[in-house]
């Protein structure tokens, strides 16, 4: 049977005799398709319509999938009774990712609809630090006693799996909650159902502590391939667990700042099609007010030289060849640098052999770059050997100098605990273009003899 697309359930929506073949439709799609259907529909009428059509334990699971937008419409709109089985069937990360979405007259509406006992559990999370891994938990997890065989172990997963977010990792604790150890389903269904716990587990446990920023956790996982990775308090008691598809929404959000912050913006919070116009240049306008002004500093040493550029006229020429060079230099080496520290490969520990890699990688580019240019001023500038070799023997020392930079100045802001990220393309590009005009004039001076 070839699958429903959206335009035709969205045609079904039109008429009260089509909605039981979308109310089928619907039950046979994916939870993400289905939330991507409500990106199509034009009205509230609409969302609130679909998501009627949707069955209990469907519509919750859909309900998760939802941007914030479409969870408040429809919080706004149902009864009581509705929010507090929608909430009872999140997962309590879920839930907690809806409250911090929300504003505050609906959270408190959420809230009052929810039992005692979750109301407590989202309120305990609710204090954990922003970007921490206590924030990003849930407690819906798997734990075992080490004295269970395997078979009481199969029988627990069976009993409690259904309310779990996941089962293929089960944590082995002790009586005072305290982790043991891990083990997977598989190992479970590969060895002997007399089997105790104890002796399959895996002792040596990677865990991260509630307050333990969430980027780390994520490079933790990436590196051990973990599919979840337990949360434990400061006295080692397990307290929830941070699945993958936690994970990959935590890289995805810190390459988004990285990229703005590379960008020379403050980040952005919302997606860029809900970002007002006034949101988007609020966060462009600091970093653009800044750069101008430092920019000015080109300005200033050009006209310090102004004298060399009106004895030898031809040099105005090569100016913006040699800071787009150097500019372009400097950005790739920060790059390099800031993605190898975002990843875990690079350390602020690194420093000497990353400055001696990008050394040699330096005059490599530069004394090839210094001789394609030399031959091309020569062939089609005319502008003369000695002009020539001033701007080969510049170009050698800006590339050096930029990418010495570039690499140098994203481990400086680590080691100043300031993100990296900052230390990007543009405002090394605007520390290079001051450095590029005192070299060139420097060595322009030096060479054609002109009076300093």
């Amino acid at each position: 049977m070839e699958p429903i697309t959206y335009e035709q359930l969205i045609e079904m929506l039109q008429g009260t005799s089509a909605l039981p073949r979308a109310r089928a439709a619907l039950s046979e799609m994916n939870v993400v398709d289905i939330a991507n259907l409500f990106e199509e529909l034009e009205s509230k009428d609409q969302v609130l319509l679909v998501f009627r059509l949707l069955s209990k334990d469907l519509s919750a699971d859909v309900f998760a999938y939802l941007d914030p937008d479409h969870q408040q419409t429809i919080i706004e709109s149902i009864s009581d009774r509705e929010i507090s089985a929608i909430v009872s069937e999140l997962f309590i990360d879920d839930a907690v990712d809806l409250l911090e979405e929300l504003p505050a007259n609906v959270v408190r509406r959420v809230l009052r609809n929810t039992d005692e006992q979750t109301r407590r559990i989202i309120n305990e999370f609710l204090k954990y630090p922003e970007q921490s891994a206590g924030s990003i938990m849930t407690i819906e997890y798997v734990d075992l006693r080490e004295q269970y065989t395997v078979a009481d172990a199969i029988k627990r997963i069976r009993r409690t799996g259904v309310d779990k977010e996941t089962i293929y990792t089960c944590y082995v604790t002790d009586a005072t909650r305290k982790l043991l150890g891990v083990v997977a389903l598989r190992k479970l269904l590969t060895v002997d159902e007399d089997t105790l716990i104890g002796d399959v587990m895996d002792e040596n446990v990677q865990f991260v502590h509630t307050l333990d920023d969430q980027e780390a956790v994520t490079r933790l996982m990436r590196e051990y391939d973990l599919l979840s990775m337990p949360v434990v308090d400061n006295e080692d008691r397990l307290v929830g667990i941070i699945t993958i598809d936690d994970a990959v929404d935590v890289i995805d959000e810190e390459a988004t700042e990285d990229f703005e912050k590379m960008a020379a913006m403050m980040p952005s919070e919302d997606e860029y099609l809900k970002t007002s116009v006034w949101q988007m240049a609020r966060n462009r306008i600091p970093w653009l007010l800044f750069l101008m002004v430092s920019a000015t500093l080109s300005g200033l040493v050009i006209a310090r030289f102004e004298h060399a550029i009106q004895a030898v006229v031809m040099l105005a020429m090569y100016i913006p060849m040699l800071t787009d060079t150097g500019g372009n230099c400097g950005a790739q080496s920060s790059t390099l640098v800031i993605r190898g520290m975002a990843l875990g490969e690079i350390e602020a520990k690194n420093v000497f052999s990353i400055l001696w890699k990008e050394v040699r990688v330096s005059l490599m580019v530069g004394l090839i770059l210094a001789v394609c240019n030399f031959a091309r001023v020569m062939l089609f500038d005319r502008s003369g050997a000695m002009v020539a070799l001033t701007v080969s023997m510049s170009l050698i020392v800006i590339v050096f100098a930029s990418k010495v930079i570039g690499c140098m100045l994203p481990l400086l802001a680590k080691k100043l605990r300031v993100d990296p990220a900052i230390m990007a393309s543009p405002l090394i590009t605007t520390i290079v273009d001051v450095l590029a005009l005192v070299v060139y004039f420097n060595i322009a001076v030096w060479l054609l003899g002109i009076p300093a």
